[in-house]
């Protein structure tokens, strides 16, 4: 799979998760770039980096794109460009997060973008299921349904303001039930029947 070119991501999607962080939900979605550097596949670690003291997980529902997305008219024309729907793990340094004012190093250190294998694309987005464990024990459960600002609306605004190109992923947030990973920690990010990526956890 080619890296893409970049990856979108949503802040703050799920009221449950915002509240958990201490934040009011957008007016508008939060958006924020990971870079592709920051990706690793099924099975790769996830390096819990030195330079910080508070590491979370945050599984999340993303989407690939499979054909550009420029001004979008409609919701229609932006779901129409989805390619595929894919397991993330948004993985965050939350202390840098809240230290630096914008997340660049919070969300983008190499390894923070666990990344699995693109599934077909459902009829319904607002049934996705997403279940995140950490040690085969659920910490995440939500549905696309959940979601405060729903995907097709999330291309079509985003599209707005960056051209999504073919193989662009959109991530499109995470619910409540972030938690601190450790050392020896596998945190598992599925999407049910379409998704999953799996990585073991390690000091950096």
């Amino acid at each position: 799979m080619t890296a893409p070119s970049k990856i979108v991501c949503v802040g703050r999607n799920y009221v449950a998760h915002a509240r958990e962080m201490g934040n009011d939900v957008p007016k508008e979605p939060l958006l924020f770039l990971k870079p592709s550097s920051s990706i690793i596949r099924e099975g790769q670690p996830i390096v819990l980096h030195p330079v910080s003291d508070h590491i979370e997980f945050e599984g999340e529902i993303a989407v690939v794109l499979g054909a550009r997305l420029s001004k979008a008219g409609s919701e229609a024309e932006a779901r129409a460009a989805i390619g595929g729907i894919v397991a993330l793990n948004d993985v965050t340094a939350r202390d840098l997060q809240k230290n630096d004012g914008q997340w660049a190093r919070a969300k983008g250190m190499d390894t923070f973008c666990p990344l699995g294998v693109p599934g077909a694309v459902p009829d319904d987005l607002d049934g996705i299921e997403l279940i995140t464990r950490v040690n085969g024990e659920v910490a995440q459960r939500a549905t696309g349904a959940d979601m405060v600002f729903k995907i097709p609306f999330l291309l079509q605004y985003i599209s707005q303001y960056l051209t999504l190109e073919a193989g662009d992923i959109v991530a499109t947030g995470t619910p409540a039930g972030t938690k601190r990973i450790n050392p020896g920690d596998v945190v598992e990010v599925e999407l049910v029947g379409i998704s999953r990526v799996s990585n073991p956890v390690v000091a950096g």
